[in-house]
């Protein structure tokens, strides 16, 4: 204990519960610090010198000359405590917060199922539901002081196939509330976004669920989907602007891409949001789960090789909510720890809510870090699920499809009836 400095990299050999800290292991920032740890009653901590400063190593001690110093708790100890007991509330809430959220998520996907089930048998109650739907998932996300996004788990309910609709409406308005879309245009973008793939209803499933490269007819015939899509938005007597978006859907800003091969402005601006969030969730949800990327592979790669197909500064809001590493992503922090993004707040999208994998502790009962508060640590890089060791990848879970909502409180969507 009397060779603890500023600088060292130490591990607590204490459960998570019984010291002052946001993790078991750290960087020595403060002569503080070292005056809690010394008040902890360890007769010793281990330290990693690859990741103390450089210069910070020890020579070798006999455990005989390290002995526990023996001190009361000091009054600093007892109010570290308090705040890690105040964390430990936090998280608690925050748990309770992230599964209301994902039942509001998971409810909301079935009622799209039942919105995309009964469209054509029941044309007129539907489209006033689903038009109810989007209204309220609208006025949630207008309402909300700042939005923030979640990543959901892996509660799937059977409405896998109603996810991606769900995620790119989500995706769309949180873009329209970032530029300040006019509040009654949120509702043709939800109801666009919500019914931009309904033309692939027409699509024979040979087609839609084929996994290997299409021939240039199947691609031809997979394109038409935005133009029958168009058609069955007009006998359901959707809006011109919704009909739009369903038909541009697919048209990129460099003009590669159809049925039109419209470019730059000549596509509507609430088509190149859907474009985008489109393109973007197609990226991390393939048919194929293999070629997935993760979400911050699919932001670099729209950034670093596509950007000319997306509107730039739509491109650039799409980023800037997301933030670098969007939600689903497994990162490494500045101290060595491996967690995976949970909550994005788009209002300070680099500062969000980690899940941190602490193999001490239930995976049920997983730290969740908020680098709004802990200011010591930062996202050093991202890391590949197929890089990170089973027992971690495991604890953290990250999905095999990523899927996003947000907290709608009382607004929640799950109430809307069918």
């Amino acid at each position: 204990m009397d060779q603890l400095r500023v600088g060292l990299y130490i591990y607590l050999d204490l459960r998570w519960f019984d010291h002052p800290f946001a993790l078991s292991h750290f960087k020595i920032k403060s002569e503080e610090q070292i005056r809690t740890i010394r008040g902890l009653g360890l007769k010793s901590v281990r330290y990693n010198p690859d990741l103390s400063d450089p210069g910070e190593t020890l020579a070798p001690v006999a455990p005989s000359a390290v002995e526990a110093v023996a001190l009361a708790p000091s009054p600093f100890i007892v109010q570290a405590l308090e705040a890690k007991r105040a964390m430990m509330e936090r998280i608690k809430v925050q748990r309770a917060i992230a599964a209301r959220i994902e039942n509001a998520f998971i409810n909301t996907a079935k009622t799209v199922r039942e919105v995309e089930k009964n469209l054509f048998t029941q044309p007129k109650e539907t489209v006033r539901q689903a038009g109810k739907l989007v209204a309220q998932i609208a006025e949630s996300i207008l309402c909300a002081p700042e939005l923030a996004l979640h990543v959901m788990g892996d509660k799937m309910g059977g409405e896998e196939l109603y996810f991606h609709s769900l995620n790119v409406t989500t995706l769309s308005l949180m873009m329209a509330r970032d530029v300040k879309l006019p509040s009654e245009a949120f509702g043709t973008l939800g109801m666009g976004a919500l019914f931009h793939d309904i033309g692939r209803k027409e699509i024979p499933n040979r087609i839609l669920l084929k996994m290997d490269p299409l021939t240039q007819a199947e691609r031809h015939l997979y394109e038409m989907h935005c133009q029958y899509g168009s058609e069955m938005g007009q006998r359901l007597q959707f809006a011109p602007p919704v009909i739009a978006i369903i038909r541009e859907h697919h048209e990129l800003f460099d003009g590669s891409g159809y049925p039109q091969k419209l470019k730059g402005e000549s596509i509507g601006l609430l088509s190149r949001i859907v474009a985008l969030a489109n393109h973007y969730d197609e990226l991390c949800n393939p048919l194929n789960i293999a070629d997935a990327l993760t979400p911050h592979e699919a932001l670099s790669l729209m950034f670093a090789r596509l950007r000319n197909k997306f509107d730039p500064k739509l491109l650039q809001v799409f980023i800037r909510c997301l933030g670098v590493y969007p939600p689903g992503t497994i990162v490494q922090l500045s101290n060595g720890v491996i967690g995976m993004i949970a909550t994005v707040n788009t209002a300070k999208p680099m500062k969000p809510v980690i899940v941190i994998y602490d193999a001490s502790i239930p995976k049920d009962e997983a730290i969740l870090i908020d680098l709004e508060r802990e200011t010591e640590l930062s996202i050093a890089k991202a890391i590949r699920p197929a890089q990170v060791p089973g027992e971690i990848y495991n604890y953290l879970s990250p999905r095999k499809r990523v899927s996003y909502y947000f907290d709608a409180g009382q607004n929640s969507p799950e109430k809307v009836p069918l």
